[in-house]
């Protein structure tokens, strides 16, 4: 009898640029994998530096499943993770040959919008971006910046015509209340990034049409 042949692995590509919001990224990549889904990571220079700056926690090359582990305050033995560091323009993502199920740029700071925007490719994470949209595979962006200039909104709007969703880090309030913690609002926006990609989660309470009906189930 033949041996039966394993499903390709095809993973959710998660790229964290340098915006502030690191949080909204731990509570997606958290997301997908309580969903049970593969997880490509790709961190960004200057998101070391943000996380850093927003946790105190580092993330090193050499030991970026610890570093990711004490990140996310999460045991990753059992989840199904690979990395790829920022710098290597020959990784898996940067070929449109490499499958996955799309990718989510989450913070993504107006530097990398306008990357991935003109297809400058200057990093693994722009690069991985730009293929999703090429081979037309769901792409989410996620700006996290305020005010934003003309040259931001364009830049948008180019994505948005490649056929990325634009998922501004934006919470709702009707989920949990006026007095709702930071906790709730991070997962708020990150529940709202994993509607856009059809995973299912129960990160909010949903709108029932029935006023104050989040704030009795939060």
């Amino acid at each position: 009898m033949a041996n039966a042949q394993r499903a390709p692995r095809v993973p959710w590509v998660v790229g964290v640029s340098g915006a502030s919001g690191t949080p909204y990224a731990a509570s997606v990549i958290t997301g997908l994998l309580d969903a049970g889904l593969p997880v490509d990571l790709i961190v960004s220079r200057a998101a070391r530096l943000t996380l850093l700056d927003e946790t105190g926690a580092g993330f090193r090359d050499a030991h970026w499943k610890d570093d990711l582990a004490a990140w996310l305050d999460r045991d990753l033995a059992t989840d199904d993770l690979a990395y790829w560091p920022a710098g290597d323009l020959a990784a898996g993502p940067s070929s449109g040959s490499y499958p996955t199920r799309g990718m989510v740029v989450v913070p993504a700071s107006t530097a990398a919008c306008a990357g991935i925007a003109v297809g400058l490719s200057k990093d693994l994470l722009q690069r991985a971006a730009e293929v999703n949209l090429k081979e037309r595979r769901p792409m989410v962006v996620v700006p996290r910046e305020t005010p934003v200039s003309r040259s931001h909104l364009e830049h948008l709007i180019v994505l948005l015509d490649a056929g990325a969703v634009v998922l501004p880090a934006s919470p709702g309030f009707y989920a949990s209340g006026a007095r709702a913690t930071g906790r709730q609002l991070v997962d708020f926006v990150a529940g709202k990034v994993l509607d856009a990609l059809g995973v299912p989660h129960s990160l909010f309470a949903r709108w029932r049409g029935e006023l104050g009906s989040g704030r009795a189930s939060a």
